[in-house]
């Protein structure tokens, strides 16, 4: 690397952020960009390890460890390090699509799994991501490269996420034309509309979309596949058909009282604020509004704290997050070694801006809902908890026993149920006549992507259920090489 002794020279530095009590009162991105200069100095950090394991993403216990779509992390660090800008985004793009994607919205199982972090910060490997390829539109070195010749062949994607988006730029890439199908009025699936603007800002969407467009994808939105459009027809209209739908049908709760006014699935709650946003700025008042309530989010995981943060710009009353399990530690447990995901205490952006204004971590632990409670004209307006200690049984089956004495009323006029997604939505792979896995989820193996059905793949969160973006970036990318593979008969995409 460029400089052997830069991870012992440089403390850890991310992405800087606003301060909390300023910027809940806009929509506006709530992270700053770091300077060339101190960039340099974290991409130094990177320290030339024998065995990098940042770039190899792999599944230990369960949990993401490394980078699912291999990205080159040594090199284009030692790159940025030695202000090689344009070369350390060829290399960036080499493995990874949207690496503006991924450096804002991914969790980085590469930070995990980085070296330097079995005992000391790891490498703030997103952060130089992100100012790379931000470096590289600043610069105008991002340009559409539409394909020189066309194959002929017409492709369908259904869906136009992560993995959807990976998956039309590969296959466009090599000459296909394709056409990108999504039943909302925006492209970007869970981007557009599952993610705030204040965390992924969708000019950064648009952005990449309209590249896309350029280069000769075609998007067909407002469009449902198997309602507006059949897919019989579909499969008739084209030479093969790439599922990228998505897992999205919502966990329940399931306790008593569910079905009050004023309980919302986080992305009913997310997905109609970040519309009327984008369409009116709010004047429409066609969203779900927090303000004066007190909101309980239940689910501790990035989609509740995208809730949270949401409805502190709403200027709520109050505001909870109940997580299942118990508060964790500071550093990693022995029962949780490196290169594993570590699992630790984090406070997420929502999190800083709840503490900011109400004075403490908006957290509960350890905290189970037994029941809601309604007022006479059916709304929501308490919810009813007990602790719970979390164990394993002797047959490794997760169980939970309450803790006598630990009930307790909560105020709420706004629940928001954030417990993840249990598979595709109900009865849409019936629609399509794709045959199911064990979990719902579309039945395809990985690295073949194939379905039941001649030429149609399934890639995505639709066939290995709910997950990363990077894994479904990873999965678009290969569900289109062997589209390529079955339309060609050979492949050269990776």
């Amino acid at each position: 690397m460029g400089k052997i002794t830069g991870f012992m020279e440089y403390d850890r530095k991310p992405w800087p952020e606003r301060d909390p009590r300023g910027r809940i009162k806009d929509w506006n991105d709530y992270t700053i960009p770091l300077d060339e200069n101190e960039l340099k100095h974290q991409a130094a950090r990177c320290m030339d390890c024998g065995i990098p394991t940042c770039h190899m993403g792999t599944e230990l216990n369960g949990l993401t460890s490394g980078c699912p779509v291999y990205h080159l992390i040594p090199e284009w660090n030692d790159l940025v390090y030695e202000d090689q800008w344009k070369e350390a985004l060829d290399r960036e793009l080499k493995m990874n699509n949207f690496p503006e994607f991924t450096g804002i919205a991914c969790p980085a199982p590469c930070e995990g799994a980085c070296v330097l972090g079995i005992n000391e910060p790891p490498v703030a490997i997103r952060t130089i991501e992100r100012a790379i390829i931000e470096k590289g539109f600043e610069e105008g070195w991002v340009t559409p490269n539409p394909p020189k010749q066309r194959t002929g062949k017409h492709v369908a994607i259904v869906g136009s996420g992560p993995a959807g988006l990976a998956c039309a730029d590969q296959l466009n890439k090599v000459g296909h034309h394709v056409t990108v199908f999504e039943r909302d009025d925006r492209p970007g699936g869970l981007l557009t509309y599952g993610i705030p603007e204040m965390k992924l800002p969708y000019s950064i969407v648009d952005r990449r979309i309209s590249i896309l467009k350029e280069e000769g994808i075609t998007f067909t939105v407002s469009t449902e596949i198997g309602t507006d459009y059949p897919f019989d027809q579909l499969k008739e209209d084209f030479d093969a058909v790439v599922l990228c739908c998505g897992a999205t049908e919502p966990r329940p709760v399931q306790a008593e009282g569910e079905n009050l006014k004023g309980i919302h699935y986080a992305m009913d709650f997310l997905h109609a604020n970040t519309k009327s946003l984008l369409n009116s700025e709010h004047q429409d008042g066609n969203y779900i509004s927090a303000k004066d309530k007190d909101v309980i989010v239940i689910g501790g995981g990035d989609t509740g704290t995208d809730c949270i943060a949401t409805s502190m710009r709403h200027q709520c009353r109050s505001l909870v997050q109940f997580d299942i399990y118990p508060k964790k530690s500071e550093t990693r447990q022995d029962d949780n070694p490196w290169p594993e995901w570590p699992i630790i205490h984090r406070m997420e952006y929502g999190h800083k801006e709840a503490a900011a204004v109400f004075g403490e971590e908006p957290k509960a632990y350890a905290v189970m809902t037994k029941k809601f409670v309604g007022d006479h004209e059916g709304h929501v307006k308490e919810v009813h908890t007990v602790n719970v200690k979390t164990y394993i049984d002797e047959n490794g089956n997760k169980q939970r026993k309450e803790i006598p004495g630990t009930e307790k009323v909560w105020p709420a006029q706004l629940v928001l149920l954030a417990i993840g997604f249990t598979g595709p939505e109900k009865n849409i792979l019936q629609k399509f006549g794709v045959e199911a896995d064990q979990f719902s989820n579309a039945k395809a193996q990985y690295g073949e992507f194939k379905t039941n059905i001649e030429g149609v793949f399934a890639a995505g969160d639709v066939r290995r259920g709910q997950s990363l973006i990077v894994w479904a970036i990873n999965e678009g990318r290969g569900a289109a090489r062997e589209c390529d593979r079955y339309l060609m008969g050979e492949t050269d995409l990776p």
